[in-house]
Formats: structure tokens, sequence, C-alpha cells
């Protein structure tokens, strides 16, 4: 077998399911059936049905250790982005882990509590947190705000003043760098809603130390999201500590240093570049700073640890195009219709006769809602049959966060799994549920 992981024709794309899972340490196949760590994929769907996302425990602790290990020559603290995946466990297993977190609501606030993690090691960062937001969070102890405005950095300071508090804040600053990511999930640039640009910078933190109740302690970049190559970040970096320098000279010192997360995964044949890597490229700049180094990692450490299970339900080929109707949709998994990702989507059971692109045909891989975008991917080369298992990978970031009721459905239910054993960490959505806080209208 070939050891590239797509095999690309006129017809489609072909993804070799060993070659893909040979790079996802949480899959591989056994006999021909798909296994995450020491589960089959086959006991998942016996168990909790489909659609079903399915995360692995080892594979989130594992990207989280490379983080620390990696920047472990200096004082660090890994803030795990909550908004990738906001599951309880999920949360839970890297609170025990030490991890910090990133959080840009109350509502996310709340679950890093309710999942054992502490406030004095969680940053709020976000374009529009409230009045009510701030003082829930300074009540709680937040560990620092990332302030995106003026007119936030005075709201925080009048909150403080009504409780008698001092906020710990950190500018989010923009430094007009290019990520070179898709435009939706790129933040970094000047025409983007986030930050404080860098030219305005020195004077809003001037501003900020003249305020009573607001204690300066850091400053934030954060560029963009799916970032494969160091040279963004690494401009980026060489921006703030400019800054750094120049707020030194106006005897502003800072205490930590926020360089965000964005850092890509590979989905399907994409070359991120590794964790390791990209310490390597940092390394030498931080340690001349002398500050506690903050990163926001979310996709990184659980895109490739989580897959979202989909049965076929029909298949409808035609003379245009071949459709294979699963019982997955867009309210599920919306990436690939909202920013035309592409995710490897490959079955828990491998075809018999063979690994190659023999027997298979290009179907596209669509859901049942009524939307043309209701799509998960396009012209794959597969041999399907009805009631066959798929299994989307990557789907552990943005899959569940991002997933909805449209056309009244109910969302996926969710598992964990750990060496030989998972466990239902979500129910699935009653439908009953789904109109249970509604009313009926009635005439007086």
């Amino acid at each position: 077998m070939s050891q590239s992981v797509t095999t690309k024709t006129e017809q489609g794309l072909y993804v070799h399911p060993e070659a893909l899972t040979a790079h996802l340490p949480a899959l591989d196949y056994r006999d021909g059936a798909l296994y995450m760590e020491q589960v089959s994929i086959d006991e998942v769907v016996k168990h909790y049905g489909t659609p079903c996302y399915v995360y692995s425990k080892q594979a989130i602790l594992d990207v989280y250790q490379a983080y620390t290990t990696s920047f472990a020559n200096l004082k660090h603290q890994i803030c795990y982005a909550v908004k990738a995946n906001s599951n309880l466990a999920v949360l839970g297993i890297l609170a025990q882990a030490g991890a910090g977190f990133d959080i840009v609501s109350r509502g996310e606030l709340m679950r890093v509590l309710a999942a054992g993690g502490k406030a004095e090691r969680v940053v709020f960062s976000g374009v529009g947190k409230t009045y009510s937001e701030i003082e829930y969070a300074l009540n709680q102890g937040i560990g620092c705000f990332n302030v995106e405005s003026i007119s936030e950095l005075a709201l925080i300071n009048e909150v403080a003043k009504a409780l008698d508090k001092t906020a710990p804040i950190s500018l989010r600053v923009n430094p007009d760098v290019d990520a070179k990511t898709h435009p939706y999930i790129s933040t970094g640039l000047k025409d983007n809603k986030f930050g404080i640009s860098h030219e305005n910078a020195v004077a809003v933190y001037e501003q900020a130390a003249q305020l009573a109740h607001i204690d300066i302690v850091g400053i934030d970049c954060h560029i963009g999201s799916q970032l494969t190559e160091v040279a963004p970040f690494v401009a980026a970096l060489d921006k703030v500590i400019e800054l750094i320098h120049s707020l030194r000279a106006k005897g502003i010192e800072l205490r930590h240093i926020d360089l965000g997360g964005g850092l890509g995964v590979r989905y399907i044949d994409e070359t991120p570049v590794s964790i390791e890597t990209f310490a390597q490229a940092l390394l030498p700049k931080l340690g001349e700073l002398g500050l506690t180094v903050f990163f926001e990692p979310g996709r990184s450490i659980v895109a490739n640890a989580g897959v979202l299970l989909t049965k076929v339900d029909v298949l409808k080929p035609t003379e245009h195009k071949n459709f294979a109707i699963v019982d997955a949709a867009m309210n599920d998994l919306i990436r690939p219709a909202l920013y035309q990702a592409e995710m490897a989507v490959i079955p828990a059971t491998l075809p018999k006769d063979g690994l190659d692109t023999d027997g298979t045909q290009p179907w596209d891989i669509v859901g049942a809602i009524c939307e043309t975008g209701d799509f998960l991917a396009k012209d794959r080369l597969l041999s399907l049959a009805t009631g066959d298992i798929l299994a989307i990978t990557g789907a552990g970031a943005y899959g569940f966060t991002m997933s909805s009721n449209y056309n009244s459905r109910g969302r996926a239910s969710e598992v964990m799994v750990a060496d030989d054993k998972h466990q239902l960490i979500r129910k699935r959505e009653t439908l009953e549920s789904l109109y249970a806080d509604e009313v009926l209208w009635q005439d007086k």
C-alpha cells in the first residue's frame, strides 16, 4: 500500500485510512476494524449509536504534555481555549493535568469552575465582555482580563471600583500580522475586530496605568487559528517585544506575555509545524524577556483527539453526482460548510477487497438538512453500503461546540475513551428537550 495519505484522481480524493491513522496516535486499524485507544469503534456505536462524538483521553493529555515539555525551560502557563471543546470531561482532564484556561464568556468560566479549574489560572478574552460577566469573573478571582478596547478597559475599572477590587489586565494587541489562514479565523489583521492596534497600544497602557482599580500584569496577542508555519508567530512576537521595551522605558513593567493559540493540525495532508519546532523558534526571544509565558492552544490539543461517527442511511447515485446521506449533518459539524474545511472520512471497517481506489466511487457525504450547504465532505472515493459507519477525523475541536438544533435535530452524544474503557460524557438530546422551555401562546 502507498504510504501517501491521499490519492487524487479526476473522480475525487481517496484518503488511505491506514496511512491517515498513522498520523493520529489515538486511532488504528486491527484486523480491518477501527479502534480508538483499546476500544473498537463498533463497540462505541453499539453502546451509544450515531451520530456520536468520541474523544481519546490520552491523545488530549499527550498534546498538553508536549506543550509543557517544550516550554519547560521557561515559567509558563498553558491556557486551554475552552471554545474548541467545552465538555466538562475534557475540561476536567486538563484541569487535573495542571492546565489553565482561556475563556470568552461567563458560561465558559462557569464550565471551567464546575470541572475543577481554578479561576486564578483563567484568562478572559473576547471583544464584548458585559458588566455582569466582568463582575462575576472578579468575584471568582479571575487571573487576567485580556482587554480588547479602551471602552472595555473603562468598564472593567468601573466594575472593579464598585466591588472595591483591583482587576488584573493585559491588553490584547493587534499586531497586523497576516496568519495566512482562512479569513474567518484570522484575528491579527487591522481589518479584524479583535484587539488594540499596535500603534495605539502604548498610549492605552499609559491610560490603564492611571486607573485606580486596574493592575497591569501582561500583554497579549492572538493572530488566528490553524496556522501551519512558525513565521507569523515570530513576526507577531517581534512586534510585541517592541512594545514591551517601549513600556519598560515608560516605567510600565509586565509580569507575563501571552502569545495566544492558533497552532494548526493535520486534518488530511496539511504539514503543520510541530509543537517542539514551534517552541524552538520562540524560546530564545522569550527567554530574554524574563516574563512568564502564556499560550492559549485549543484546536491543537483536541482536534485530532476526536472523531464524529455517522451512519450511512441512504445511497443516492445520480447521473451527475453520487450522494451518501448520513445521519450526521451540518448542525452536527458545520466546519465544512462554514470554512470550506476538508476533513478526512474513513470507514469504521476496511473493505475486504483492498485499500486502493479499485471498487470505490466518488461520493458527496451529506446530511438530511434542507440546505444545499449541508455537506460533510465532497468527492471522496469510498466503497459504501447502506448501514456503513464512517468516522470523520479531526472532529475534536469546533465540532460539538459549534453544533446546533437546526431543523429541530437533537445534538449528538459525546463519549470519552481511556485505554479499554468508554464512558458517556454527554447524553444525546431528546427531541422533547428541544421545546421543553417553549410556551404556547395563550389568547386571553
